[in-house]
């Protein structure tokens, strides 16, 4: 069949555009429609597709500066032509679900997060911009809302991550998503044999939603060394945390270098709110434990007691306590099997079973 998939852009490697290679597997023939595209910024398996850019595409400084056209982004949907597709998928974290397909086709919208800028995270992004955008958020978000709930009506089916962004897609936009796990790439970290040493581990783009300001305070204050690994959005960032020879910042990282860091970890720290997160998916399967904020995708992807313990307070005394808890029965984290086991349902197999049962259940219709 012709199939078109819609992301939202492409600029960069990380949950999204894994979950989008993974779509890129199943559907070789796929050609991909964004707003903003970088060929330096993506792997060579987008790149080999063909790929259509919005007007978005085109003007000043998209590339870096892409979330200032945000507003803009719904409109530049419509130019997109899709009739000739029988199969859309749409790849929605920005606006990307609102385009029109063909009356015949069937439009899956993957659902990565609704976005979060415009929904629940709202005040958080208002109160970390400056005054000017803080404005302009405060006048378009109403519209952009608007939009968003709009276009959840030009789509046949919703599947998503996890179980909580299952929950915020039937709160903002009243349909229920199925929740298809996945696609970890777990398999090169099967292998990974355990060494822990004395050290904690952040792995991750290294900003302020990520919450690592948590994990670097409960370290200092239980003086663990912590290794955070990951690009950091800004120099001042290290400046304002690297308070101590305790807290050790590698920037970007090889696949290689994590594994290292995954082996050699007491467990890895993830404090932050995400919609699924392949972080502590890729940790566990190389048999190292997590400590988690309970909140988000991390309730799906963690089994308390067993693969890692959960933190109840977004903030680092709750982190510390927590650290101190593992600690006390870190030996009961050291059964290898139960992570290779567990793991295993969130890996690209199961997501290309899942995915393959939705459209054979179209076909049966």
């Amino acid at each position: 069949m012709n199939v078109a998939i819609v992301h939202y852009w492409l600029v960069g490697m990380r949950g999204g555009e894994k979950t989008l290679e993974a779509f890129l597997e199943l559907f070789p023939q796929a050609d991909i429609y964004t707003h903003v595209y970088d060929p330096d910024s993506v792997s060579d398996k987008i790149k080999n597709h063909k790929i259509i850019t919005s007007y978005i595409n085109r003007l000043p400084f998209a590339k870096k500066l892409y979330q200032i056209y945000m507003p803009l982004m719904p409109a530049a949907l419509i130019h997109f032509n899709l009739q000739k597709y029988e199969l859309v998928i749409s790849s929605e974290a920005g606006p990307a679900k609102g385009v029109v397909p063909s009356p015949d086709a069937y439009h899956i919208c993957y659902c990565h997060s609704p976005m979060r800028y415009i929904w629940d995270m709202y005040h958080e992004y208002s109160a970390a911009s400056g005054l000017i955008k803080r404005a302009f958020m405060h006048l378009l978000t109403p519209r952009l809302r608007l939009w968003d709930v709009y276009s959840a009506n030009l789509v046949d089916r919703f599947i998503t991550n996890s179980n909580w962004t299952a929950k915020r897609i039937k709160r903002y936009y009243n349909r229920e998503a199925e929740v298809v796990f996945g696609p970890a790439d777990i398999e090169g970290y099967i292998e990974t044999e355990r060494a822990p040493e004395d050290y904690y581990l952040f792995f991750g783009q290294v900003t302020y939603n990520k919450r690592v300001d948590i994990a670097i305070e409960a370290c200092v204050n239980l003086q663990k060394k912590l290794i955070v690994a990951g690009a950091v959005s800004s120099m001042k960032f290290i400046e304002a945390y690297q308070k101590t020879e305790l807290v050790q910042f590698t920037g970007r990282v090889s696949a290689e270098k994590i594994k290292k860091l995954f082996a050699g970890a007491k467990a890895l720290l993830f404090p932050g709110i995400e919609d699924m997160g392949f972080v502590p998916l890729e940790a566990q399967a190389a048999g190292c434990p997590v400590i988690a904020f309970r909140k988000g995708g991390a309730l799906d992807t963690i089994v308390e007691g067993k693969t890692g313990v959960f933190f109840d307070e977004p903030n680092s005394s709750s982190l510390a306590l927590a650290i101190q808890n593992f600690e006390a029965s870190e030996a009961q984290f050291n059964e290898r099997s139960i992570y290779t086991e567990y793991v295993r349902r969130f890996s690209k197999a199961a997501f290309f079973e899942r995915v393959k049962k939705i459209i054979d259940e179209k076909k049966r219709v």
